[in-house]
């Protein structure tokens, strides 16, 4: 957006494993005396969940200030609501990886309409997707099965008892039923392939005006978004790290766990 003549920054990025951390996530691998102080962001069932560095928590204050932030996730409305960023609250967010756009954190119904219909006009049903991954998974290494605001399906499993190429062989066939699938930590993501962070990023662009997306992600399920932003990042680490995915305008950063996102959060501020 042009507000006279100033320019707008929109900044787009995922969130877990990419600003911020579980416990397991957070790679702390040097000396205890010389870790960084954390900020917990999350409680989940009376239990500390997700972290930030102190630093990472004011770079995320001044990006809320400074730029149009757009926190852009696969999670559920509620799991979304479970955190609470440092600085103002952000006027847009984009929830279970694009199907619900919130606008000061109420979901934009004719948005959700317009996702709706695509997803019924383009993909297998969910239904049929659910009873496949319920029939291939093996009780052995499947913890928990989960839909995810009737829009799309996920596992988590055990990932040490998970065969080699299961994930493989599930996205063959998901693929042209119009689903896309994606392995991060315990967790695998069965998602119908209009339901894009990046399609509704342009949304809050197109409202906004915004002259210039930046965007940050660690998953396959970001990856769209990476492509379609002015510039992007992502870690050292995570699926797409794993792969060696990168884009034309895409920076593999060596920084991995929370560090990763400190360093994520500066390049998002840098003029």
């Amino acid at each position: 957006m042009t507000t006279g003549s100033r320019a707008v920054r929109l900044v787009a990025s995922d969130l877990d494993r990419t600003l911020i951390y579980s416990a397991a996530a957070l790679g702390l691998d040097g000396p205890d005396a010389l870790a960084p102080r954390l900020l917990c962001l999350e409680v989940y069932q009376s239990k500390p969940l997700s972290y930030v560095t102190e630093t990472a928590a004011g770079l995320l204050a001044r990006l809320a200030a400074e730029t149009v932030f757009v926190p852009s996730t696969t999670r559920t409305r509620e799991q979304y609501g479970r955190i609470r960023l440092p600085g103002p609250p952000p006027a847009y967010a984009v929830c279970a990886n694009g199907g619900h756009l919130l606008v000061d954190g109420v979901s934009d119904p004719s948005w959700r309409r317009a996702v709706a219909a695509r997803i019924t006009d383009e993909c297998a049903s969910l239904a049929e997707v659910r009873g496949h991954l319920l029939a291939a998974a093996d009780p052995a290494w499947l913890l928990k099965e989960r839909i995810a605001e009737d829009l799309f399906a996920y596992l988590v499993v055990d990932r040490a008892q998970l065969p080699d190429g299961w994930v493989g062989e599930l996205a063959d066939w998901a693929g042209p039923r119009g689903w896309t699938v994606s392995l991060q930590g315990r967790k695998i993501y069965a998602v119908p392939r209009p339901l894009t962070k990046s399609a509704a990023v342009q949304e809050v662009a197109r409202r906004t005006g915004a002259t210039e997306i930046l965007a940050a992600g660690d998953s396959l399920l970001d990856a769209d978004l990476l492509l379609a932003a002015d510039r992007a990042w992502r870690p050292g680490h995570g699926e797409l790290a794993d792969s060696g995915w990168t884009g034309p305008k895409v920076e593999a950063l060596a920084e991995t766990g929370v560090a990763a996102g400190e360093e994520i959060l500066r390049r998002f501020l840098a003029p």
